[in-house]
């Protein structure tokens, strides 16, 4: 964070200062929720949670080197004391962040965020010092802490938002003003939670009008293939910068391909120029993200070429997202269990198949959480592409969700051994480490709550009598 002074820090979040002997003793670390990351200089932010709470870990802190504590109540060290925790630390971000020269870039959508934002803040990081996201903190408490992270030298700030209802991208974006905003696409996830499409587009479409107009260098990039974000044009003053397959796009893909290996290849367009792109990620859908990536590197000045080059430099920088990694065996498992929804599941089965070519393909697949009403076709939905793509076995995991996706399985015509449904993780690597052969290739993917990395974790436990080689 850049250096500021608990006196100031006070003033920004309308606190009072309680057992500070010197006001003007700076904060010149960073501004911490975990107490295990508490060191020297920091500020650390007391929540109370539902099992913890922080006020109790004050006197720790500051041994590590904590300056004070941001709380809700006197914690006998030196302590800025304020009313609402989480308010003072989006008040604080907003100080920050004003104070700053960083370009502020904001993205969200319904799937595929997180990727992209890792994308992004690649090529961006390649002309420029960027802070990013960590991960996928991208609510009201992540959002601040990732923007408290910028110092002087930051030039790009790359936000992701999320959201679990209308008004939540208008109060991030009240934190963290942006001045381009990336909007991916409207799908099923949180569809339950939401109520429709209609309603998620609605909330997603907060952050292009949070944007400043054309003349003062807002700028809205917006998917051109997804209906719902292309009429978000209507909904801001910003110039709008279109991607995608749509004839209207401003910057596009042609001669799209896999390499034998499942990466995309293709050659990029922007309105400054062409260049050719292969990437190390794994899957066609990478393609649209790359493509909403290389709109706002163009906005930022980057040339066609060194769009293409830092795209195909870039790699995966959150876990368990198309995580590929090849056993001595020959084994190979793709770790994607980091999430789900219906697109991200459709999209991880084709890029399976892809890089199955020749090979014996599983899909370990698990629930996708918050759809509601639409929740049994979905899932029905997946298992019937399984059967589709020619997925050579479906593995289905857990409780009534996963008896759905078997069954859209069995409907769509896998009628022998091709799906089976299995009752926990313990199960799916019981039944894999008795059937995998050298060279299979095995997809791992379900809601974050089902927890199926550990089958992905046990997988590759069981292979490891060499050294495993991460691809």
């Amino acid at each position: 964070m850049i250096a500021l002074s608990l006196a100031e820090i006070a003033e920004v979040v309308g606190g009072q200062t309680h057992d500070i002997p010197d006001p003007s003793v700076l904060v010149t670390g960073e501004v911490v929720r975990d107490s295990r990351e508490a060191g020297p200089g920091s500020l650390f932010v007391a929540f109370v949670g539902e099992r913890v709470d922080g006020h109790d870990f004050a006197a720790q802190v500051v041994e590590a080197g904590a300056v004070a504590v941001l709380a809700s109540r006197p914690v006998g060290v030196p302590a800025i004391v304020v009313e609402d925790v989480q308010a003072a630390l989006g008040a604080l971000a907003r100080h920050v962040v004003a104070r700053l020269g960083a370009t502020l870039v904001a993205l969200t959508g319904s799937a595929g965020k997180t990727s992209t934002k890792d994308l992004v803040a690649q090529v961006l990081g390649s002309k420029a010092p960027t802070v990013f996201t960590p991960g996928s903190l991208n609510n009201e408490i992540g959002l601040p802490l990732t923007a408290l992270t910028a110092t002087e030298e930051t030039r790009f700030l790359v936000l992701e938002m999320g959201a679990r209802g209308i008004g939540h991208i208008r109060y991030l974006t009240g934190l963290t003003p942006p001045r381009i905003g990336l909007v991916l696409n409207v799908g099923s996830a949180h569809i339950g939670e939401f109520g429709g499409r209609e309603q998620i587009a609605e909330a997603k479409g907060e952050l292009v009008e949070s944007l400043p107009p054309a003349e003062e260098g807002g700028v809205a990039i917006l998917n051109a293939d997804d209906p719902y974000v292309r009429a978000m044009a209507s909904r801001t003053k910003a110039k709008v910068i279109f991607f995608g397959e749509s004839g209207e796009a401003d910057v596009s893909a042609e001669n799209v391909r896999l390499t034998d290996s499942g990466q995309p290849s293709f050659r990029l367009h922007t309105p400054s120029g062409a260049s050719d792109v292969t990437m190390r990620l794994y899957g066609e859908h990478h393609v649209s993200n790359a493509l909403a990536a290389a709109a706002v590197a163009h906005e930022l000045g980057m040339s066609a070429d060194e769009i293409a080059r830092a795209l195909s430099e870039a790699g995966s920088l959150s876990r368990w997202r198309m995580e590929v990694t090849e056993r001595p065996d020959g084994v190979t498992v793709v770790n994607d269990a980091y999430n789900a929804n219906p697109e991200s599941m459709k999209a991880a089965l084709r890029a399976l198949v892809a890089m199955g070519k020749g090979r014996r393909t599983w899909a370990v697949l698990g629930k996708m959480a918050e759809l509601g009403d639409e929740a049994l076709a979905e899932h029905d939905a997946v298992g019937r592409l399984a059967v589709r793509l020619n997925v050579s076995k479906l593995v289905a995991v857990g409780g009534r969700e996963a008896a759905w996706l078997q069954l859209g399985a069995y409907n769509e015509g896998s009628w022998g051994e091709e799906s089976v449904h299995v009752s926990d993780a313990q199960a799916a690597v019981d039944l894999l480490r008795s059937e995998l052969r050298p060279g299979d290739v095995v997809l791992v993917k379900a809601s974050r709550s089902v927890g199926l990395e550990s089958v992905a974790q046990a997988l590759l436990e069981t292979g490891a009598e060499g050294e495993v080689a991460a691809r």
